[in-house]
């Protein structure tokens, strides 16, 4: 990634004749007529100010041994642009009405393809003395070359042992022993109010530490990465740092730098790390296996909403529901149902749904957890015993939103041709919605044409009649829909008015 940057230094100077400015207050010299000469401020000036001055607060020497564990990534990768792209000033507005855009897309010729080598800049944290480096997935994805630098000015060539982009974690190995490796501390222990410090390479300007706090624990649900538990800090995080370390007040490495959020693109003091007990698992999966080896449920999990508790008759929204179970995978063997509601995994309570797919892609597989599950009315324990994740197979069900009534929707019974074109078996049952209004409350609540309905109120449906029946049943209670999409179930919310 090519990147310039702009750096803008203001001087202000300010001076205020004939005045001295004290704890906050402006005091003017005067002058009176047979006046006294005011009396000093103080009674004796130190011959050696220095050494009255108070010793000043540095972090000098704790970051002083962290810089040489802290690397610059410099990646190639090669990229197709058109002659148009290329050209910096078509992406301006102003040079925009002079060239193509006066003309028809389909009146201008086609502009031709080259292919260029582009260049991008991140940071990774040496782990090993032998040379191993965690860095971000991001940072080396697609690289064709890849070029570690040293504080000492030693630069290698690096290989890539293994990327996880499900975390945005990569393995990379030097030729090198005897390097210095940054201690890796407990993230588990991190709290909000610790003291924090980002290093890494912003802008290629060279290795730069930055200084905040650490603003929250636990963030997901941001739609980064697939699997999240971020520490979010106030410490600038900027273009790239990412691969960089998060460090501690001990100088021990608590997070990997990844991300910011920001509507600018810079820094607005909202940045991420991953949790250092998250990277370190990924990396000593990829070095013993090749690749992250995660458990797997079998299930497709969401979020309890207000409205889906009421729908549920549950007291509170607390837990994570099951949306749908795979046929034969290690929920369905050990007896989870859709419908129920897991409430705790290995005696810890759960907190929401991306929580509980970290907890179980972080246990082996063939270990057998015990959860705690409401169904209805009842409380029920169960043991699962996790199988291993299939690429790309787990999911976690949208959330989706809820409104006051299923207005602006039309259904019609399953047919042979609905089925097939629907990949649906013979044996599959319910209704099909064939048409919904975006702008109504059905399609507000986040129903779609083509789901198929198999629940209202966990009365299960078969026909038109079936499905009107369970509306007029349901009165003006909270509703709660089961629907199968794209061969997936979930249930939707719908509020009373």
């Amino acid at each position: 990634m090519k990147m310039t940057s702009k750096i803008r230094i203001w001087t202000s100077v300010a001076a205020l004749s004939g005045a001295m400015l004290v704890g906050g207050v402006v005091i003017a010299e005067t002058s009176h007529a047979g006046a006294k000469p005011a009396a000093p401020l103080f009674a004796s000036e130190p011959k050696n100010m220095a050494m009255a001055a108070p010793p000043a607060m540095t972090y000098a020497p704790l970051i002083k041994e962290a810089l040489p564990e802290v690397v610059n990534i410099a990646s190639s990768r090669m990229v197709h642009h058109s002659e148009e792209e290329s050209n910096p000033m078509f992406d301006d507005p102003f040079f925009r009405q002079f060239f193509g855009d006066r003309q028809p897309h389909s009146q201008r010729q086609q502009p031709q393809q080259r292919q260029e080598k582009e260049q991008g800049l991140g940071s990774g944290v040496i782990v090993a003395t032998n040379g191993y480096i965690l860095t971000n997935n991001h940072v080396v994805d697609g690289a064709t070359d890849i070029k570690v630098s040293l504080k000492d000015k030693r630069e290698f060539t690096a290989t890539v042992v293994g990327r996880d982009p499900k975390t945005d974690i990569a393995v990379l190995k030097i030729d090198a022993d005897h390097l210095p490796a940054i201690p890796l501390g407990d993230s588990s222990k991190v709290q909000v109010g610790d003291l924090a410090f980002a290093i890494g390479d912003p802008f290629g300007l060279g290795q730069t530490v930055t200084m905040g706090i650490v603003s929250a624990t636990g963030r997901a649900n941001l739609g980064i990465e697939d699997y999240e538990d971020f520490i979010q800090t106030d410490a600038a995080i900027n273009p790239g740092n990412s691969g960089g370390a998060l460090i501690d007040g001990r100088g021990e490495l608590i997070g990997i730098n990844t991300a910011i959020l920001s509507h600018s693109g810079g820094n607005q003091g909202v940045g991420f790390a991953i949790p250092v007990n998250l990277a370190k698992r990924v990396m000593d999966q990829i070095v013993d296996h090749g690749h992250v080896v995660r458990g797997f449920l079998g299930a497709t999990i969401q979020d309890v909403t207000p409205t889906m508790a009421k729908a549920l008759n549950l007291n509170d929204s607390q837990g994570v529901l099951i949306a749908d179970v795979t046929a034969k995978g290690p929920a369905a063997q050990a007896g989870l149902k859709s419908g129920d509601v897991v409430t705790k995994m290995n005696g810890q309570p759960v907190a929401d749904s991306a929580a509980l797919r970290l907890q179980v892609s972080q246990t082996d597989p063939g270990t057998t957890i015990p959860l705690t599950v409401r169904r209805g009315t009842s409380s029920l324990d169960l043991n699962v015993k996790l199988g291993e994740l299939p690429a790309d197979h787990e999911k976690t069900a949208d959330g989706t939103a809820e409104n006051d009534s299923l207005q602006g929707l039309q259904v019609a019974p399953l047919s042979p041709a609905t089925r097939q074109q629907l990949h649906l078996g013979d044996e599959a049952h319910g209704i099909v919605i064939s048409q919904v209004d975006p702008s109504s409350a059905a399609g507000d609540a986040g129903l779609r044409e083509g789901d198929v309905i198999t629940e209202v109120n966990h009365q299960s449906v078969s026909t038109v009649d079936d499905f009107t029946q369970a509306m007029r049943n349901a009165g003006s209670k909270a509703i709660l829909l089961r629907v199968v999409r794209d061969g997936t179930g979930l249930f939707i919310a719908i509020a009373p008015r």
